[in-house]
């Protein structure tokens, strides 16, 4: 173990309560939920109350501690509370909060930095607090860039919860408020293609379709086609690995931009800096945060330096985007992320967990596909392998299961997502994996 979190719980996953959630949990919930509505599925399935967290574990209030598989759903990368971006807030929260878009020395830090690691030429920056402002930025500086104004996007990509980003997706509730001037096209998925073909038997026939709808379903004045490289809310979904690079050059002969939404996969959940990396492409607008701050609210939307100068076009500043706070976070978790190399551990971890989970595929009769990059991993339940009909009742099940042995983690549907923080090591990743090898064993032997 990383010495500055060894000694936080020993043997972990550590479980003293009898029943999970435990009582005090259950009290304190109850009590938010008489004013707050709408929480999350997984705090639906299991409405656990966290209060604190060092490197990859939580502590709830019963004081039961559990192996994190979420990183507070891909924020803290570099763990809970790492002491070195824990005293880089504390300093500046002596010296400076606010001063709207003012330039402070941190954020000059922060933003040369950045620009040091963000793909090939781009170098064009502006901070928001939330991804989703981030994306709305990013959808203006490209009508700004090329003076068009329509999108196309992908079935079940997530890029937000406002007009804008939710116009690029098609999930519910949100289908019945998007605005015009906004396309979909098939999301590429081998494991269940839309159009029914085999990869690489197919040739790429997904970008050939996204050429088709650009240009036969819009009137011509597309600006961007955006896209999360790795689908994070609809369940670690990786594309062929031709795809994006294809897409690209396609892109690039007809005079669209391409805007990778990175909110999820940047700062080296994938391990590289960002998905992009991995494939070879630079795209021309970025968005990334989540693993910025390590879990404190800063978000950057960037472009290449072609494009730079547009971005005087568009409004940049807001009341919390870009503040002293946020600014030190997010220079203290890029120097974390560098200096503990937790790039390399991030693959590290990769190779043990996805051997791990080849073999419970071929183990396990429910268990119809895995997949992942760096610390991003999904595992797909089904009720038939040939059939592939997605297993709803197992997901949750599963999910819960794994919980109640002390792994804090993601649900999404029949699809379970694992995010471990970056700075794992192979011990705890290999203690996770088992536990939900454990849970799928026991849901598979009650519901087949």
């Amino acid at each position: 173990m990383a010495e500055w979190y060894s000694d936080y719980v020993q043997n972990p996953p550590r479980i003293v309560s009898p029943e999970l959630p435990g009582p005090r949990s259950r009290e304190i919930h109850g009590r938010a939920e008489k004013y707050m509505k709408g929480f999350s599925s997984q705090v639906q399935l299991f409405p656990v109350v966290f209060e604190e967290g060092r490197g990859p574990f939580l502590r709830d209030a019963d004081g039961n501690t559990y192996i994190d598989f979420s990183s507070g759903i891909y924020v803290t990368g570099c763990g809970h509370a790492h002491p070195k971006i824990a005293e880089a807030l504390k300093r500046m929260a002596d010296r400076l909060w606010n001063a709207h878009d003012f330039t402070a020395s941190v954020k000059v830090e922060a933003l040369e930095l950045l620009v040091d690691v963000l793909p090939g030429d781009i170098s064009g920056v502006q901070f928001y607090s939330d991804g989703t402002p981030a994306v709305e930025a990013g959808l203006r500086a490209a009508r700004a860039i090329t003076g068009r104004f329509e999108f196309l996007s992908f079935w079940k990509d997530f890029h937000g919860k406002t007009l804008g980003s939710v116009s690029l997706a098609g999930m519910s509730p949100d289908k019945g408020i998007r605005s015009p001037g906004f396309f979909l096209a098939p999301r590429p998925n081998c494991y269940r293609c839309p159009f029914k073909m085999e990869h690489p038997a197919c040739n790429l026939y997904c970008v050939d379709f996204t050429e088709k709808v650009l240009r036969e379903e819009t009137t011509g004045r597309v600006a961007a086609v955006v896209m999360e490289p790795i689908q994070g809310w609809a369940g670690s979904v990786f594309p062929p690995e031709a795809f994006i690079p294809e897409l690209k050059k396609r892109l690039e002969k007809l005079g669209i931009l391409l805007f990778l939404d990175e909110i999820l996969t940047g700062m080296g959940r994938t391990g590289d800096w960002f998905a992009c990396d991995h494939y070879g492409v630079v795209p021309d607008i970025i968005t990334l945060g989540k693993g910025l701050g390590n879990g404190f609210p800063v978000t950057v939307m960037a472009v290449r330096e072609p494009y730079k100068e547009h971005l005087e076009k568009i409004s940049a500043s807001s009341s919390f985007g870009g503040n002293p706070l946020a600014c030190a976070a997010a220079l203290a978790t890029l120097k974390v992320i560098k200096e503990e190399k937790l790039l390399e551990n991030a693959r590290k971890i990769e190779a043990v967990i996805m051997k791990r989970l080849e073999a419970m595929k071929q183990k396990y009769r429910i268990v119809g596909d895995v997949r992942g990059r760096g610390c991003l991993f999904g595992v797909e339940l089904v009720k038939d392998k040939q059939s592939k009909e997605p297993f709803e009742a197992a997901g949750k099940l599963v999910y819960q299961k794994a919980f109640r042995k002390g792994l804090a983690w993601i649900p999404a549907g029949h699809i379970l997502r694992m995010s471990p923080p970056l700075v794992i090591n192979e011990e705890l990743a290999l203690k996770g994996v088992g536990m939900i090898e454990e849970a799928i064993a026991e849901t598979e032997r009650e519901l087949l």
